[in-house]
């Protein structure tokens, strides 16, 4: 199915003259065009009480919304996860009007491709960038919204997302495609959202580097099956490895949580209830070790 595009209308045009503009080099997220010293100059020195702190840049980007909080009366700060600059934030101005269809476009889950305007020659640094147009690309939220379990299911995914990519404007890859792909198999109902939860939990582990072991010992290598799991150790541990606060999961739950990493899907949606609880289980205390804190939308997340 091709994406949906349109076209963002909800932008408003600054004062002043039109910009001059020079292209640079560069793609994939690079600057497109500068503003001229100049033409900045005088549109700062057309309103009173604006400072001008030099030249503005354009860049062009995809991403996903993690999440928007209020600024002002019609403002709102979007928290994105994009492709070439990792987490950005950015102000979108008048985005909270009623009819404003720019500020559809910037919901959580949504996909989007946004044009940002920022100070200097990087996006991040230099206090927020202004988010001033946006394209859809996948409206994701259309099915994912309606439904709770995928709505919790969602919201854990995009904090996770986020608590992933604590340094702003750090391009982060493989974690923007793990949620995209996660996303869109969620909004499809493909599968049990609390099983695509916990696949995009242990993926994001796995490309952040912490894969955790389900079959040779996590400690010294030797070939499963093992009994044990800890969350300190890395997985499941022989009994020779055995530490304080290990636990002896069911061979079930262990095989889920395998089939979840690979994407055996045949196996994860014929595990039973109680084995799916206790894998769910273990995802939980390992992302917690790992993040030194658990995620607070994980509490909603029906099992």
């Amino acid at each position: 199915m091709s994406p949906e595009s349109s076209r963002d209308d909800g932008a408003q045009e600054a004062d002043g003259p039109a910009p001059r503009c020079s292209p640079l080099a560069g793609s994939g997220g690079a600057p497109v065009y500068e503003y001229t010293w100049a033409v900045m100059s005088e549109r700062a020195r057309a309103r009173p009480g604006v400072r001008d702190n030099g030249p503005m840049t354009l860049f062009r980007d995809d991403g996903v919304v993690l999440r928007t909080q209020k600024l002002g009366e019609a403002d709102r700060i979007i928290t994105l996860l994009t492709r070439g600059h990792g987490r950005v934030r950015a102000v979108a101005r008048g985005v909270r009007r009623t009819k404003s269809k720019f500020g559809a476009r910037l919901e959580p889950f949504s996909h989007v491709d946004v044009q940002f305007f920022a100070r200097g020659s990087e996006l991040v640094g230099r206090g927020l960038p202004l988010c001033t147009q946006s394209e859809t690309i996948a409206a994701y939220g259309s099915g994912i919204v309606t439904d709770y379990a995928r709505y919790t299911a969602g919201t854990a995914m995009l904090e996770t997302a986020e608590r992933f990519t604590d340094h702003e404007g750090e391009p982060a890859v493989q974690q923007y495609l793990l949620l995209i792909g996660g996303l869109r198999t969620l909004s499809r109902g493909e599968h049990a959202p609390h099983l695509i939860l916990d696949a995009f939990l242990l993926r994001s582990l796995a490309v952040n580097g912490y894969a955790p072991s389900f079959d040779d010992c996590a400690r010294c290598g030797l070939p499963g099956p093992n009994r044990f799991f800890s969350v300190a150790a890395g997985g499941v541990i022989c009994g020779d490895c055995r530490v304080p606060g290990s636990v002896v999961p069911s061979a079930e739950a262990v095989g889920l949580l395998s089939a979840l990493l690979t994407g055996d899907w045949e196996t994860a949606d014929a595990c039973e209830p109680r084995h799916v609880r206790e894998g769910s289980g273990l995802v939980s205390a390992y992302l917690h070790w790992h993040l030194e804190r658990g995620l607070r939308s994980l509490r909603y997340v029906e099992k």
